[in-house]
Formats: structure tokens, C-alpha cells, sequence
């Protein structure tokens, strides 16, 4: 029995694939209204989302306690100090705890797990897999971050859990039948003498972890349509005897995709809701959005369906509330609604410490490695406006890279160009030692390296694709560095490239601002001819953002992450001295008058 279960045990039944077990605990019948009234009964489910590979509360960037401006917590020792004070106040009645996915990848320690002594060598148990079977989740969905370190490495987390991973819509390439558990109906007990109410739980992945992961899912896992799927396995769920049906689905509400129209809809929960019968709430992550409460009309039945989205890191607890009557023999949902609970309200719980705290211990000790001394204090605070030293330093490192490897091949004679992008406002190498935190607070993605050919009109057509990013603003418009940005793109999708100079006119419409591109350091203009090899990551390679032209055959790609190659250039020089690299190649302008 976990540490954090009350004092009886439910039954699982799992369909279709792995079986699991996880606590009972029952539901008390609450008072009738009248002698001929049925009984109601209540179900609490509890949601997670986008932990990342949270427990402690914990900044590995910045090595001290996590905080931000508005005083947020993170981590699974925090939620499951939720978990446990809501399963004490309900005093053994029934409560079910979801998880919505991407769990495996984000921190340093779940990074350290992953490449310095992969659970894959070690046999060591992952550290979100002991700190999510002490707070004894019921199921978890798999997200597309599961899948950033390969399959091997996905199932063994998997076989290390004390409950299933779901995810319905990932179906092996070759048998065709899911590759993973589809769904699980468990039996809830609702109290002596009622009924068992049997609660099906379907989870679904993202999609878009066939572009994302291709080098570890292509050829293996076909991942399809969310809707699709769940409208195959609702009725499923239904006719072996579903009284309830959940979702927990890996996929934002918006509707819409970060990628283009090849693959299904990234961010389809609200769409799940309005076309398939059947479903009485969503417990939805992937967009980190808090979205405490909404209710979306299926268009077949006229049923209010209930969704929620509790942010991201640990930072909030969904909880969803419904009441049942049993009636003429059947179940029946009289109410239901859902509430957000703030993790910063509770202290951290000391069994999930305690179980990871020698892996937190050995990865503050790794990121605290000295790699380098930096010459000048280098920060990324005005890398999405300014070409900046800090953001030069990836591309230097990223084109000397492929230049070496490169060399002697056919492609030896093509400049080489480079990207990199601002993940970080707040990355900072610190004059003096520089530390493995400071360049994983640099580079926080477990991107790869690759490269690709483009030729001159390709890298134009990129350039005016990432200078959407900016809003519009004629001359002489107030210019403020805070909202200079269009809110609709990530940071992570604005692009920067080393090799050629180039203007960026944000006065201009989006599509016609690249108004001085030259090869770099002269005046030569980049002909739609000429070619380029162009040093990238492996996440843009694949598609990741739609930018055009980037998705071919790669003539680089020794599987290198990023990241580390960072580490080890400066390991291998011992100095950053932006002398070495810093080339300003880059502004942003107003009809040719520099905006900063």
C-alpha cells in the first residue's frame, strides 16, 4: 500500500492491454431529500499535467527554491501534498488521480536520468517514477515528451510505474493494433451495500510526435487523429460497461496547430467534446494554459461535457467533482464541476522527498560542475530583440560543429549558416565561472543537431516566416521591448540565423520585412540561387513550427544534442570571451532607421 492511500484498496480492471492497481477508496451515499428521491453519491477526480520532471521545488537553472513573479510552486512533492490532504478530508470516499502528460522530460534531473545515467544502463528507478507511485496516480497519458529520448527508454519508465500509461491513438507501424494501453474501466466502490461504479479512463497522445520525434518514432509508431480515436474507443468503453467516461488527452483546447495541416490537430480536446458522444469530462495538458473550468455542448447528445487544464510544472491541481444517482438501474451524473488548486498553498511532502532526494542531490552536484570562464557577464534578456553575445555562442558552436564535420565532403564549399533561438529570457553567463546550469539555463531543450541545404530564396522565405514573430509598428510608434512581440508566437519560434546580415523592418506587413539580406560582412546580396548549408536543430528540422523549407534530407546528423555540445566547447577551450564569436549580423529597423 503507498504511503499516501487510505485505508482500503480498489479493484482495477484494465481493457486492452496492461493491468494495474491502485487504491479504493469509497464513496459514503449523502443524505436523501425525501423518501422516494434516490441517493446521490459523489466521484472526486484529481488532475495533474505537464510536470516535466518536477518533484522538488526546485530552479536546477538557477540552483535555489523555484519562484516567479506571481509565486508559483512546482513539483510532485507539492501536488501530492494536495493529493493527500483531499484524500483525508473525503475520508476514504471515492478518488480518482489522472495525469495528462509530458513527464519525463524538462529539468535537469530528468535530462541527468535520461543522458548522463539513463535508467536504460543503470537500472535505476526514474525519479518521476518514484515520486508519482508514492502520490499512486490511477492512470497517466502518455505526452509527446515521452518520447524525446526514444522507446527503449519510454517503456522501461513505463514497466517502472505502479499504474498504466495510455495513450490510444500511438499505434505500432507494423501490427497496426495500439502500442499502448488504449484505456482502463476501474471499480469504484461507492459505499456498503451500493453498487460498483465502473469508471473508464481513455488517454490520448499528441500527434504531433510524429514530426517532433521522427528519429525515434518513424517507421515504428503512427500516431493518429485525437477525435478519430476517441470516437472508436467511447463506445468501446461503453459497451464493456462504462458507467463513466473520462478522457485524460495530451492536447490543448484550441483547436488549432503548430505545425501544418499534414498531421491531425494538435490541440483537438474542445473538438473531442462537441463531436463524440459519450464523454463526460476532459482532463486536458500540452498547452500549459490554466483553464479551471469549461463546458462544451456535444453536438450528438446535447450533454455539457466538462474540461479542465491545470497549467503546467505542478503548479495547480485540477479537481473535478460529480454527483450520481442510481437510477432504474443505471447510473446517471446529476452534476459535476471542476475547481483549481495553487500547490504554493502546501509544503512539499516528505515521502516524495525522501524517495528522490539522493537523484536531486546527484544532479545539483552535476550542474554545479564549473565548464568555463566567461570574460564578460553574457545574457540573453534582449536575445528576442537585439542580436546578443549569449545567442552568437550557440551558433558559433553550432557551425563550427558541422563545419568540421563537414570538411572534405561535397558540401566542404557552402557557407555555413546557423540557428538558434531565444528559449530563454532569463539565461545568464555570469562573468567568471560558468557553470553546467548556466548553459542549460541557456539551452533548455534535449535538441539535437543536424543540417540541411538551403538555397538563397529558401533562406529568405525562412527569415520572413520568423519575422512574424513581431507586431507591427510604423515609424515613430512607441516601441516597448515588453510587448514587442505578437503574444500568438512563442519565443521558441522565433528564429535567428548566423552567416548573413539581414534587416528586419517591423513597420512592414508580415511576409515583406527581410529588407537588407547580404552575405555576411559585405554588400553582396544573397542571390535565390545561391546555396547554404544551414546548421539546426533537430525539433525545427522535423517541422516543428511550419517553417518552410527546413524539412528535407538531412546532410548532417550525428544524433549530438545540442546542449552538451555547448558544454564541452567550452570545457575543451576553458574561456568564453565573446571576442571569439559575437559578429552583430542582425537588427530590427523602420524604413531603414535601427528601432534599438
Amino acid at each position: 500500500m503507498s504511503p499516501l492511500t487510505g485505508p482500503s484498496r480498489r479493484q482495477v480492471l484494465a481493457v486492452a492491454a496492461a493491468a494495474a492497481t491502485a487504491p479504493l477508496v469509497a464513496a459514503a451515499p449523502a443524505q436523501a431529500h425525501g423518501p422516494t428521491r434516490p441517493k446521490t453519491y459523489d466521484l472526486t477526480v484529481l488532475g495533474t499535467s505537464d510536470t516535466h520532471g518536477n518533484v522538488y521545488n526546485w530552479d536546477y537553472y538557477r540552483d535555489a527554491e523555484y519562484d516567479d513573479s506571481a509565486h508559483n510552486d512546482v513539483g510532485v512533492a507539492k501536488l501530492a501534498s494536495l493529493v493527500t490532504r483531499i484524500r483525508a478530508e473525503r475520508r476514504g470516499r471515492a478518488t480518482l488521480v489522472l495525469d495528462a502528460g509530458d513527464t519525463i522530460q524538462g529539468t535537469s534531473l530528468a535530462t541527468y536520468y535520461a543522458k548522463q545515467e539513463p535508467i536504460t544502463s543503470t537500472g535505476e528507478t526514474h525519479p518521476m517514477a518514484r515520486a508519482m507511485n508514492i502520490l499512486d496516480y490511477d492512470a497517466v497519458t502518455l505526452g509527446n515528451h515521452e518520447f524525446n529520448y526514444g522507446l527503449p527508454l519510454l517503456d522501461r519508465w513505463i514497466r517502472q510505474l505502479g499504474f498504466p500509461a495510455l495513450a490510444a491513438n500511438a499505434v505500432n507501424e507494423r501490427t497496426g493494433k495500439p502500442a499502448f494501453t488504449p484505456y482502463v474501466i476501474k471499480k469504484v466502490s461507492l459505499g456498503p451495500g451500493a453498487p460498483t461504479l465502473r469508471v473508464g479512463i481513455l488517454g490520448l497522445t499528441n500527434p504531433g510526435t510524429a514530426i517532433w520525434d521522427r528519429a525515434h518514432v518513424e517507421g515504428r509508431l503512427r500516431f493518429e487523429d485525437m477525435v478519430a480515436t476517441a470516437a472508436r474507443w467511447v463506445p468501446v468503453m461503453r459497451q464493456r460497461g462504462a458507467d463513466v467516461v473520462l478522457i485524460s488527452a495530451h492536447g490543448g483546447d484550441s483547436g488549432t496547430s503548430s505545425y501544418g495541416p499534414e498531421l491531425p490537430n494538435e490541440n483537438p480536446c474542445a473538438l473531442i467534446a462537441e463531436q463524440v458522444p459519450g464523454i463526460d469530462a476532459i482532463l486536458f495538458g500540452h498547452a500549459h494554459a490554466e483553464v479551471v473550468e469549461r463546458f462544451v455542448v456535444n453536438r450528438v447528445t446535447g450533454e455539457r461535457v466538462l474540461m479542465s487544464e491545470p497549467s503546467k510544472w505542478g503548479q495547480r491541481l485540477t479537481r473535478m467533482d460529480f454527483t450520481l444517482e442510481r437510477q432504474h438501474g443505471r447510473w446517471r451524473i446529476t452534476g459535476k464541476r471542476a475547481t483549481m488548486l495553487n500547490t504554493n498553498t502546501v509544503p512539499e511532502h516528505p515521502l516524495v522527498l525522501a524517495a528522490v532526494r539522493r537523484q536531486h542531490d546527484k544532479t545539483v552536484a552535476y550542474v554545479n560542475q564549473v565548464v568555463a570562464t566567461s570574460a564578460v557577464e553574457l545574457s540573453a534578456a534582449e536575445s528576442r530583440y537585439k542580436d546578443t553575445p549569449i545567442l552568437d555562442y550557440i551558433n558559433q558552436v553550432q557551425t563550427d560543429v558541422v563545419t568540421a564535420a563537414l570538411a572534405g565532403s561535397q558540401y566542404a564549399s557552402l557557407p555555413v549558416l546557423s540557428i538558434a533561438a531565444p528559449f530563454s529570457r532569463t539565461a545568464v553567463f555570469p562573468a567568471g565561472d560558468v557553470r553546467i546550469k548556466d548553459v542549460a539555463g541557456l539551452y533548455i531543450y534535449d535538441n539535437t543537431l543536424e543540417a540541411v541545404v538551403l538555397s538563397g530564396a529558401e533562406v529568405r522565405a525562412y527569415l520572413e516566416y520568423s519575422a512574424k514573430y513581431f507586431r507591427t509598428l510604423g515609424p515613430g510608434a512607441p516601441v516597448d521591448p515588453a510587448e514587442i512581440s505578437d503574444p500568438a508566437v512563442p519565443d521558441y519560434n522565433y528564429d535567428t540565423l548566423s552567416g548573413v546580415d539581414y534587416d528586419i523592418d517591423i513597420s512592414r506587413p508580415v511576409g515583406h520585412r527581410i529588407t537588407r539580406l547580404v552575405r555576411s560582412g559585405t554588400d553582396t546580396p544573397v542571390a535565390d540561387t545561391d546555396q547554404f548549408v544551414v546548421a539546426v536543430n533537430n525539433y525545427r528540422r522535423s517541422g516543428g513550427g511550419n517553417f518552410p523549407g527546413i524539412v528535407k534530407t538531412q546532410v548532417y546528423n550525428a544524433q549530438q544534442e545540442i546542449r552538451q555540445l555547448l558544454i564541452d566547447w567550452a570545457q575543451e577551450r576553458g574561456s568564453i570571451d565573446p571576442a571569439d564569436f559575437f559578429q552583430p549580423n542582425w537588427r530590427l529597423v523602420r524604413e531603414g532607421v535601427p528601432v534599438f
